[in-house]
């Protein structure tokens, strides 16, 4: 197999995962990603002000729990969205868009499962001959 990438521009096919690197192009992603990482940074300390802990961890990359989050001060608290709208927002009416699935995917998924069930049922008991 050989790799083929057909493009318009100079830098079409930036950070292809199977083309050579190509160190000008590396320099400027890293580049873009040391801006961005900043700007967050900044925006965070700017969000959370005194609540914020320092800690050569936190802007680190790793992840956290929501309770370490709260500890390091990345976070109020923890909770619902439900209660986030009730209590913090002190929404009087709460609505919930999610998309419900309608009686025949329910009714499919459910046949299927019990399907499924029965059958693997009938193998684990070696009644099912399959010749």
């Amino acid at each position: 197999m050989e790799r083929r990438a057909l493009v318009s521009g100079e830098n079409k096919a930036f950070l292809d995962p199977f083309s050579p690197v190509d160190e000008k192009q590396k320099r400027h992603a890293q580049s873009m990603l040391d801006d961005i990482h900043k700007q967050f940074i900044d925006v965070v300390k700017k969000g959370r002000g005194k609540r914020l802990k320092e800690s050569p961890d936190v802007f680190s990359g790793l992840l956290w729990t929501g309770e370490k989050s709260v500890e390091l001060g990345l976070s109020d608290g923890l909770g619902s969205v439900d209660y986030v709208a009730r209590e913090v927002i002190k929404a009087e009416d709460i609505f919930d868009f999610t998309k419900k699935q309608d009686i025949t995917e329910r009714f499919a998924k459910r046949f299927g499962a019990t399907m499924a069930g029965v059958l693997a049922k009938v193998l684990s008991q070696g009644q099912l001959n399959l010749r």
